[in-house]
């Protein structure tokens, strides 16, 4: 739908930043873009789950987001996923996918460090999509693994 292609140009642009603070600006929308989606697509386990990452984003945009914060994120993010997921181990990808991804916006210091984050979450979300059939998700995480490696090799420092 045009909010799941909203969120992945979000994310597109965010990799491109000079900062984590404008990466994150960017993550905010790619975030709220993906809770749109998941609305009208009825998804409510991962609605809940992209409105926590919207929470996130704004505080580490902020400067706001704490460990304990980080925590209660991911676990919630983590309780949710468990108590949702109906297609097993792939089910759990994304569940990884955004756990990972707090704890690493918390710890990353810089624009680079996001980015990496960044590419190992579109990886667990493509892997993820390809085992349910999503292909039109796979062509966007494939497409953004290359945009986020180039990214990568361009802000090498």
């Amino acid at each position: 739908n045009i909010f799941s292609f909203m969120s992945a140009v979000c994310i597109a642009i965010s990799v491109m930043q000079k900062s984590k603070k404008n990466s994150m600006f960017w993550q905010i929308w790619d975030a709220f873009f993906g809770s749109l989606a998941t609305w009208v697509l009825s998804a409510y386990a991962a609605l809940i789950i992209s409105v926590a990452s919207v929470i996130r984003n704004v505080l580490s945009y902020k400067d706001k987001l704490s460990k304990s914060v980080t925590f209660v994120i991911a676990i919630s993010s983590i309780i949710v996923g468990a108590i949702f997921n109906n297609i097993g181990i792939i089910g759990w990808l994304p569940i990884a996918s955004v756990a990972l991804y707090t704890v690493c916006v918390y710890w990353a210091k810089n624009d680079q460090q996001i980015r990496y984050a960044m590419f190992v979450n579109m990886v667990l979300w493509g892997t993820h999509n390809f085992y349910v059939q999503a292909y039109s998700g796979v062509v966007a995480n494939i497409s953004l693994c290359v945009w986020t490696a180039v990214q990568i090799v361009k802000h090498k420092k």
